[in-house]
């Protein structure tokens, strides 16, 4: 269970990371991602210190992806809630 959660996480994180560099103005998406990514922190730290696991080469990257997914949720609450203004001003003001 272990590694397989790894791996899904993983998985979800280059999902995740690529869709939304490519979608940084959808502030819906944004919101959305930064929630569920809320989500896969809980269940990777769950998993991580709540599973029976062997010291395996998979220990270190399993907190280290929990730890990115914890500054790359941050990041998408930030594009997802943060106020857009349009404010533009003509030249002839």
């Amino acid at each position: 269970m272990f590694n397989i959660i790894f791996w899904i996480l993983a998985i979800w994180f280059v999902v995740n990371v690529i869709w939304m560099w490519f979608q940084l103005d959808n502030q819906t998406l944004q919101k959305t991602f930064a929630w569920i990514n809320v989500c896969a922190v809980f269940i990777g730290f769950w998993v991580y210190y709540g599973v029976t696991h062997d010291a395996s080469m998979l220990n270190g990257w399993f907190v280290a992806l929990n730890w990115i997914n914890i500054v790359l949720a941050a990041i998408q609450f930030y594009f997802g809630y943060r106020i857009v203004t349009t404010h533009h001003t003509h030249p002839a003001n």
